[in-house]
């Protein structure tokens, strides 16, 4: 039997309903008045015991609740793509109608053929495929009405009846995924549930709206899940884009929140600023689909814009990385509320419940105008995937070879093809021999990504980014990769795994050299050090017999005596053994501590190395980003243990070795912390300051850096195009050419040049010849490799100081105004800091 449920609140009520004083208006489930539910399925009061809007929906309770639709819709199927870094699932629905969950793995096959095959599907089956529309909500986990909306949006999937729902669901697969970044949410509900009374409260000045650091929008190690769709370096995204790609869908919606005093924003963004590798089409296409969000807005009378503000430049978010799949990729920003009340002076009391009918009606008009243009969706994707490309790119595994492996890596993530390189081929002045490359050929379903990808970008229509100007992939993972007119000679296809770890000479009599230019080296130096090995550092040149044959070692290279006072040697070797096979290093049995060149190994000019003890600030004051990074860098990746410690209430640095203060303010920091923090140094630790944390460390006389002075003057503008003319010289996010001093310990594993990455404006003066403070400044001459920068900016980088470090009493002092393990897929600069935490006490 059916019933009538009363209409949904959020799209009939008039503006002055929403605005009602003290209590939020709850959201009852009914999309219109027209249509009929299925008792059968609950709501989500049946299964929460409130109604969407009274309060901030926690993560298990969503779990929950899909799970309760699944069980209880034969349209609906939950599952789990992953979980996160806290160990909570990844929940999913795939609603469509019962016939096609009848035929779910079919359909999902003929989809993927658009991309694989798109040859092999003709417009008469292109007529009778279902459409694919991925639906994502709050991937910042303080923007909360996306999953609010998508439990609504999920009921009238399930239970409503009729013929348009009929309909939709017979010509339609909807992926829904109602929380992107559980953890982020976790983090943000506990917080305004926490701290609300009975009686909801308006003003901001209030503790619920007042979330403390470092807010829900990041996820566990504090990144942005929104901008890690490309890399997908973190849990959360492997998980999602694996499922993803599986299906690869034709729409994709990415529901977000903006500031209080905005309205309602859909695509498209500002078309100066899309992407040259995406088709002119899909903007066409988004365009059009904008027409249905326009109005189903204008029929519940919300405000809105489009075309301003956002931009589909950066493939590494959710709105834009569809579009360079074949897709379209439609983000959604809704003014916030964050908390039940708040007071706005653009659009008076602004209810949670308010928010999450705007997030609804967008989901309802996705769905509508996918089935609306279906046909022109399935072609737009299989044209898209019919363009065939010339030329290969060409990945060196001779060196760098961790590195290059997890460019790999990355890119197959993104289904790219990668095989072996079976001819030696030449690209400028570099020859890649066969069987040490990798080749990936354009001429592949991926090529449009791939070239887009790898890159270099100087050339740009518009001189302001939402996001980042260049993210070119062999760049920012270090690898020696070049670009070729035509596919040199390929062998088998490759699925890219790390490897290249060996030791040669079998067991050592006397020492192992462990050369450090591997990516993992530092995690073999913290497994050598756990297992009791005193190490050491050669800081010269050396060469030693090992394997039979005389082997050169650089500077940087570890010296792991076999015979150690009160270490048993099995040990040592175990965990050479160790570092090989899960380190990938190259470890050198040596036989004799007499050298034929170079210092000998007991060199008194060879340090012992100490194991750090890392403390990292994170808190009022900090960037989350950057202390995510190097948290993440640090304890994820490399094992290390990392203390944070608030920077408003710093306690005793005793027995810590190093303290990283990443990018941010650090304002909290008062004169008695200051100090405390200038002692610890002057006693023997090392400092070492990121971006912000950098400058901070320059004005607390920690190090002698001064800024070199900005001198933009926007007066010379008009006043309206004063804001642009500021952006125009600001550096959004480019990749930068920086020389080194390859003989200094924070050099140590690179050459003489490292391509970083930069945002922001500040720069350091290089120091006065011979004060030996720069180990890396930009090059004098085109210090841009990829992205964007104004002719001023890029003269103002020219031969500016980037790197510096020095001592300050017994202890050192590194800064460094450029962020080293960027979003976590800046492989190539990730050694920097690392050397600064393992090697800081050594120069």
């Amino acid at each position: 039997m059916r019933r009538l449920r009363p209409a949904l609140l959020a799209l009939l009520a008039s503006a002055a309903a929403w605005a009602q004083p003290q209590v939020p208006l709850a959201i009852d489930y009914a999309i219109d008045g027209t249509a009929s539910y299925d008792p059968a399925v609950p709501t989500p009061r049946d299964v929460l015991g409130y109604t969407i809007g009274e309060r901030h929906t926690r993560p298990e309770e969503v779990v929950r609740y899909v799970e309760a639709v699944a069980a209880a819709s034969p349209r609906v199927t939950a599952g789990f793509h992953g979980t996160t870094y806290e160990g909570r699932r990844l929940v999913h629905a795939v609603v469509t109608s019962p016939a096609n969950h009848g035929r779910l793995e079919q359909i999902r096959v003929q989809n993927v053929a658009l991309s694989e095959e798109p040859d092999t599907i003709s417009d008469a089956q292109l007529a009778e495929m279902p459409v694919v529309v991925f639906q994502g909500y709050s991937v910042h986990g303080n923007e909360a009405s996306g999953t609010e909306a998508a439990l609504v949006w999920l009921y009238h999937l399930a239970a409503a009846q009729g013929d348009e729902i009929d309909r939709q669901l017979e010509e339609a697969v909807v992926l829904l995924v109602p929380m992107l970044n559980p953890d982020g949410r976790d983090r943000f509900v506990d917080w305004v549930n926490g701290y609300r009374g009975a009686t909801p409260v308006a003003d901001a000045r209030d503790r619920e709206h007042r979330e403390a650091w470092p807010y829900g929008r990041t996820n566990h190690y504090l990144f942005d899940v929104n901008r890690d769709w490309l890399p997908t370096e973190l849990k959360e995204s492997r998980g999602r884009m694996a499922w993803w790609h599986a299906w690869r869908p034709q729409v994709t919606t990415d529901h977000h929140e903006m500031g209080p005093e905005a309205t309602f924003f859909f695509q498209p963004g500002i078309p100066s600023r899309n992407n040259p590798n995406t088709p002119e089409a899909t903007f066409e296409l988004t365009g059009d689909i904008a027409a249905y969000h326009a109005a189903e807005l204008d029929r519940i009378g919300s405000l809105y814009y489009s075309e301003e503000s956002f931009d589909d430049f950066y493939y590494g978010k959710g709105s834009t990385y569809p579009d360079i799949n074949g897709g379209v990729g439609i983000l959604f920003e809704q003014a916030s509320s964050r908390a039940l009340l708040r007071d706005t002076d653009e659009n008076g009391r602004l209810d949670y419940a308010f928010t999450v009918r705007n997030q609804v009606a967008t989901s309802v008009s996705t769905l509508r105008a996918a089935v609306a243009l279906r046909e022109r969706l399935l072609r737009h994707m299989r044209d898209f995937y019919a363009a065939s490309r010339d030329g290969a790119y060409v990945i060196d595994l001779s060196t760098r070879r961790t590195r290059g492996q997890a460019l790999a890596q990355t890119l197959a993530r993104s289904r790219v093809r990668l095989y072996e390189l079976a001819e030696d081929v030449r690209a400028g002045r570099r020859t890649f021999r066969a069987g040490e490359a990798l080749v990936v050929p354009l001429a592949q379903p991926q090529g449009r990504l791939v070239q887009a990808s790898m890159e270099r970008v100087r050339t740009f229509t518009d001189s302001l980014f939402y996001d980042v100007s260049a993210w070119t992939f062999p760049l920012a993972y270090g690898a020696e990769a070049a670009r070729l007119d035509r596919a040199p000679g390929m062998g088998a296809q490759v699925d890219p795994a790390f490897d290249g770890g060996r030791l040669v000479g079998g067991r050592a009599d006397v020492a192992y050299a462990i050369r450090w230019d591997r990516y993992f080296a530092p995690r073999a130096l913290r497994r050598l050090q756990a297992a009791g090995a005193r190490v050491r550092l050669a800081q010269s040149p050396f060469e030693a017999q090992a394997g039979g044959a005389r082997q050169s070692f650089d500077r940087g290279t570890l010296v792991v005596p076999v015979r150690q006072g009160g270490v048993d040697a099995e040990a040592v070797h175990a965990a050479v053994e160790v570092a090989v096979a899960e380190d990938h290093v190259e470890a050198f049995a040596l036989d004799s501590g007499l050298t034929p060149s170079g210092a000998d190994l007991g060199s008194r000019g060879w340090p012992v190395l100490q194991a750090p003890r890392v403390a990292l600030l994170a808190g009022d004051g900090a960037s989350p980003y950057g202390v995510g990074e190097v948290w993440h860098l640090l304890s994820e990746r490399f094992g290390e243990g990392v203390s944070l410690l608030d920077p408003a209430s710093l306690p005793a640095l005793d027995g810590y070795t190093t303290l990283v203060v990443a990018d941010g303010g650090y304002g909290s920091l008062d004169s008695l912390a200051v100090a405390r923090v200038r002692e610890w140094v002057r006693g023997g630790g090392v400092l070492v300051g990121i971006e912000g944390g950098a400058r901070w460390a320059a004005r607390a006389g920690l190090l002698d850096a001064p800024l070199r002075e900005t001198a933009t003057d926007s007066t010379a503008y008009a006043y309206a195009d004063r804001d642009a003319a500021r952006g125009a010289q600001a550096l959004g996010g480019s990749i930068l050419d920086l020389r080194l001093d390859p003989t200094h310990p924070l050099a140590y594993g690179y050459g003489d040049q490292v391509a970083v990455f930069k945002s922001g404006t500040a720069l350091f003066e290089p120091a006065a010849p011979g004060s030996g403070t720069d180990v890396g400044r930009y090059a004098d001459a085109e210090p841009v490799l990829s992205g964007y920068a104004s002719e001023e900016t890029e003269a103002r980088l020219a031969g500016a100081s980037a790197l510096k470090a020095g001592r300050l009493g017994a202890g050192r002092v590194v800064l460094m105004d450029f962020d080293p393990a960027f979003r976590a897929f800046w492989w190539g600069t990730d050694g920097l800091l690392l050397n600064a935490v393992y090697l800081g006490a050594t120069f």
